[in-house]
């Protein structure tokens, strides 16, 4: 008997695999970190080898992720439908599959990152449909309009939340007077709960999920505020107004683009126009917060940030076109370093490197973290795609995944 179960327990281990977790939003954890090992330390001259390159996705700002060995990618293929795209790793199209109008304002592109777990894909649209779709050729499970049943309110540029999933929850932002933060049933789309309102518009920043005092906590931002929500009923935790610290040399307006960084307690968030960054830390009771530093240098605009051995990394903002990329103590708020790499952009990490990717010319850079000064490995430049370089990259089966415009490239990054 004893034998027959360790070979069950030996067979279930053998079937798990990092396809069993989420693929989502700048990683695992949303924090930018991708778990892949075995990488480069070091490119070739001419930087890694293209796998392959695929240009046919449609324009779109959102990330590529991978699911069972799947890429998925939304794009804009016509002037008003978002389009997802499911592809081989060898850049073959499987299916692709409308899901939504777009955006009808400026930049209509996809912005909105699958969410995928269980073979169920969660995707919000540019007019703020939110949809559960199959990986078997998108095929459609249920729909919400969440923005009209509960009145909700967009920022200027629109929707660019990529969905959150708990447990048994798929959640969406919705900002406006009746609630801030609604979750849906997983399987059905059937409503679990709303949270009151908190105020304000909803961001463009995506939400994350993270644990303390024993609970799992949503951390929302709104237009307005920084947002603790209990993720098991909905219960607003605490809710604190982050643009009173606001300078009047920034634009006077909360577009937070960037999810929370969370370590131990303590939650960082930042603005770019000039904003003060923020660290936060959540009470023992996980009931309220308090600020702990404010710093004036790392004011990232969309492009994300790590955290690594006690230092964040990510790009300044000088104004929507121009920034430098920093280094600032996690502890403490000070600035360890601000260096001129081209101009802002995008950083992840994985394998204990930073990639950087500057959104002006495309050039990717791999870097050594330091706190002492900006630690350039390797680099090179993105051929291919249209517009700004704006996506971040992931990172999957030490495969480098960047997407320009409409142009999908994938890059071997493995020893």
């Amino acid at each position: 008997m004893k034998l027959l179960l360790l070979l069950l327990i030996t067979f279930l281990v053998l079937q798990m695999s990092p396809d069993d977790q989420i693929s989502q939003w700048r990683g695992p954890a949303r924090d930018g970190i991708y778990l892949e090992t075995g990488l480069l330390k070091k490119w070739p001259d001419e930087g890694p080898t293209l796998k392959f390159k695929i240009e046919t996705i449609g324009k779109g700002l959102s990330q590529p992720v991978v699911y069972k060995n799947i890429i998925y990618v939304t794009g804009l293929k016509s002037d008003t439908v978002d389009v997802i795209s499911a592809c081989d790793m060898d850049g073959k199209v499987l299916w692709e599959k409308p899901y939504s109008h777009a955006w009808i304002r400026t930049y209509p592109e996809s912005r909105g990152t699958p969410t995928i777990e269980n073979d169920r894909i969660y995707l919000i649209g540019g007019m703020g449909d939110l949809v559960c779709l199959s990986t078997n050729a998108g095929e459609e499970i249920w729909r919400k309009e969440p923005l009209k049943d509960f009145e909700g309110k967009n920022m200027y540029w629109g929707n660019v939340e990529s969905v959150l999933l708990t447990h048994e929850a798929a959640l969406y932002v919705t900002g406006g007077d009746k609630t801030t933060l609604v979750a849906y049933r997983k399987k059905t789309g059937e409503l679990l709960w709303k949270s009151k309102s908190t105020g304000g518009s909803k961001s463009y920043a995506s939400s994350s999920l993270v644990e303390w005092a024993g609970m799992k906590i949503v951390l929302v931002q709104t237009s307005d505020d920084l947002v603790g929500i209990d993720a098991s009923n909905g219960n607003v935790l605490w809710s604190y107004n982050t643009i009173q610290f606001h300078t009047i040399t920034g634009n006077g307006k909360g577009e937070a683009a960037n999810t929370p960084l969370f370590c131990k307690g303590d939650i960082f968030i930042t603005y770019g126009n000039k904003q003060p960054a923020m660290l936060f830390h959540i009470s023992d009771d996980g009931k309220s917060i308090s600020l702990k530093w404010k710093n004036d240098v790392l004011d990232t605009h969309h492009g994300g940030l790590v955290l690594l051995n006690g230092a964040i990394y990510g790009s300044t903002m000088l104004d929507n076109t121009r920034g430098n990329w920093a280094s600032v103590d996690w502890e403490t708020g000070k600035t360890n370093w601000e260096k001129n790499w081209f101009t802002k952009g995008s950083v992840i990490s994985a394998d204990g490197m930073l990639y950087l990717y500057e959104e002006k010319g495309g050039h990717v850079a791999l870097v050594e973290p330091d706190t002492s000064d900006l630690k350039i490995i390797s680099t090179f430049q993105v051929k291919g795609g249209e517009g700004p370089h704006w996506v971040h990259p992931s990172i999957y089966n030490k495969l480098l995944l960047i997407r320009h415009g409409n142009a999908l490239l994938v890059y071997h990054i493995g020893d």
